[in-house]
C-alpha cells in the first residue's frame, strides 16, 4: 500500500495502455509502400520479359539470314569460286613455271679469304697473330663463323616471286576457312531434336558436317604453312651470313624457296579440290540436309 502511494504520487497521470488497434494513418502508408513495391516488381519483369523477347527474335533473324546466305553460297557462289580458282591456277603465275623462276641471289657477298703466314715462333706468337687476324676481319676465333654486325650491301629481301604468290593465295585460303564454318553452322541449324527412329537423315546430316570440320580444319593449317616458311628461311639466311664461304646454305635458301612454290600450287589446288567436293557433297544430299525427317514416316510401318 504504501508502495503504490509513492507510485501515484511520482506519476499523478500514467500513460494509458497500448491499444491492440494500429493508426490508420501508419496502415494506409504500409500499404501503399506495398502496392508500388509490388507494381515496381511487375514492371521490372514485364522489361525483363520484353528484353528476352526482343533478344529471341534477333537471334531468329540472324538463324534465318544465317540459312539464306549459305544456301545461296552453295548453290551460286560455289561455281563461280571453282571457275575462278580453275582459271587461276592456268595462269603463268602457277602453270608450267620453272623453279628456276623463282630464284632470288641473296644480298650477302662473300668475303675475301683469309691468309694466314707461317712462320717461324713461338706457339704463343703465332696464336696472338692469329688473334690479330681473326679480329681484324670479324671472325669468330672459336669457329663460331664470321661475326655478322651489318651486312655491307643493306638488307636481305624476302623472296619477292614467293611473296606475290603468298598475296594471291592467301585471300583464298581465307575465304575456305569463312564458308566452312558458314556452312558448318547452317547444318548444326537444320539438325532436328532428338527423337527415337527415323535418324537416317540425321545421320548424313552429322557425316556432312564431320567433312565441313575437317576443310575448316585443314584450310586453318594452310597459315601455319605460311609463316612457317618465312621462319624457316630467316633461319637459313642468317646461316649464310654467318657462313658466307658454305655454298651448302645459299643452296638451301634456294631449295626453301622452290618447296614454298610448290607448296603453294598444291594449296591452291587443294583449296579447288575441297570446294569441289563441298560442292557436290551438299548438292547431292540438299534435301535431306534440310529435312532429315520426312513427314510421311508412318505410311511406311
Amino acid at each position: 500500500r504504501i508502495f503504490d502511494q509513492f507510485a501515484k504520487s511520482r506519476n499523478p497521470h500514467p500513460l494509458p495502455p497500448p491499444t491492440l488497434f494500429s493508426n490508420p494513418q501508419s496502415t494506409m502508408n504500409e500499404s501503399s509502400a506495398t502496392a508500388t513495391s509490388s507494381s515496381t516488381t511487375a514492371s521490372s519483369t514485364g522489361n525483363v520479359s520484353s528484353n528476352a523477347d526482343e533478344n529471341a527474335r534477333k537471334v531468329q533473324i540472324y538463324k534465318d539470314n544465317l540459312i539464306s546466305r549459305a544456301e545461296n553460297l552453295i548453290i551460286k557462289e560455289f561455281p563461280e569460286r571453282i571457275v575462278r580458282l580453275n582459271a587461276l591456277l592456268e595462269t603463268s603465275q602457277f602453270a608450267h613455271r620453272n623453279f628456276s623462276d623463282v630464284y632470288q641471289e641473296l644480298n650477302i657477298p662473300v668475303p675475301p679469304p683469309i691468309v694466314v703466314e707461317t712462320g717461324s715462333g713461338d706457339a704463343s706468337t703465332n696464336a696472338a697473330k692469329r688473334q690479330r687476324l681473326n679480329s681484324s676481319y670479324g671472325v669468330d676465333g672459336e669457329g663460331g663463323g664470321t661475326n655478322v654486325l651489318a651486312l655491307p650491301t643493306g638488307r636481305v629481301d624476302c623472296n619477292k616471286a614467293i611473296s606475290e604468290l603468298i598475296l594471291i593465295v592467301k585471300p583464298v585460303i581465307r575465304a575456305l576457312v569463312e564458308d566452312s564454318n558458314l556452312l558448318k553452322m547452317w547444318i548444326s541449324f537444320m539438325i532436328p531434336k532428338i527423337e527415337d527412329g527415323n535418324n537416317f537423315g540425321v545421320s548424313i546430316q552429322e557425316d556432312t558436317l564431320s567433312e565441313i570440320q575437317s576443310v575448316e580444319t585443314e584450310a586453318a593449317t594452310f597459315f601455319d604453312q605460311i609463316s612457317r616458311y618465312f621462319v624457316t628461311r630467316a633461319k637459313v639466311v642468317s646461316k649464310v651470313a654467318k657462313y658466307p664461304h658454305i655454298d651448302d646454305y645459299r643452296r638451301a635458301v634456294a631449295e626453301v624457296d622452290e618447296k614454298e612454290f610448290l607448296s603453294l600450287w598444291l594449296v591452291l589446288s587443294e583449296v579447288r579440290n575441297r570446294y569441289c567436293s563441298l560442292h557436290d557433297i551438299v548438292i547431292k544430299n540438299m534435301e535431306k540436309l534440310k529435312k532429315p525427317r520426312s513427314s510421311n514416316t508412318d505410311s511406311l510401318y
